[in-house]
């Protein structure tokens, strides 16, 4: 259990020991932080706090939206990362291959699998404690319910898949995203889902 700093009538104190917080009668919507903490958060934002001090956990509405051209930020990072990993593993198969042709083959065939493993791996983060993909992590982005909670694997899958749908209208589905309130795309409206950003104090 580490020491927080708390905040008490508007200013910082501390950082307290594990027992001085039981006497400070933390709420809820206490702010508070760790020194390795980037900023404040709210207690009940923090798991080891709530456990602690049995402070009851509540689902905060999601407040601000990621824009399109972020989220399009982070997809690019994400097919870089999956790309850079499928080069590494199609140098090592054709280094096995001696025919020039079928080296050539396998290579190109295999850039098949690229979006196949974008849907795999951008389900299993999304609904992974993370909430999202590198490229989204590193975009401060997250995929959240539409009541701000993580979402499950079947939801996670059913949003992913509805990326065709959004695809396969054109690119409507993902320009509705532009005159959508919440930011939600097409496939974001089938799986009753949001891309929302980290919350800012």
């Amino acid at each position: 259990m580490k020491d927080y700093i708390v905040v008490v009538n508007g200013k910082p104190t501390g950082p307290h020991s594990p027992e001085q917080l039981k006497g400070l009668k933390i709420k809820p919507g206490t702010f508070v932080k760790t020194e390795d903490m980037d900023d404040y958060k709210e207690a009940h934002d923090v798991p080891e706090l709530c456990e602690f001090l049995g402070i009851k956990t509540h689902v905060r509405e999601p407040q601000y939206f990621a824009s399109l051209d972020v989220r399009l930020l982070a997809v690019i990072i994400d097919y870089f990362i999956i790309f850079a990993i499928y080069c590494v593993i199609a140098t090592i198969v054709v280094l096995f291959i001696d025919e020039k042709q079928l080296r050539i083959i396998v290579s190109v065939a295999g850039l098949a699998v690229i979006p196949i493993s974008k849907i795999i791996y951008s389900t299993i983060m999304e609904s992974s404690a993370r909430q999202g993909t590198w490229g989204k992590i590193l975009m401060g982005l997250k995929v959240s319910d539409e009541k701000g909670a993580p979402i499950a694997f079947s939801r996670s899958l059913v949003r992913n898949l509805s990326k065709l749908i959004s695809t396969a209208t054109i690119g409507f589905g993902y320009m509705m995203g532009f005159f959508d309130k919440k930011q939600q795309c097409l496939h974001d409206k089938i799986a009753g889902t949001l891309v929302i950003k980290d919350r800012l104090i």
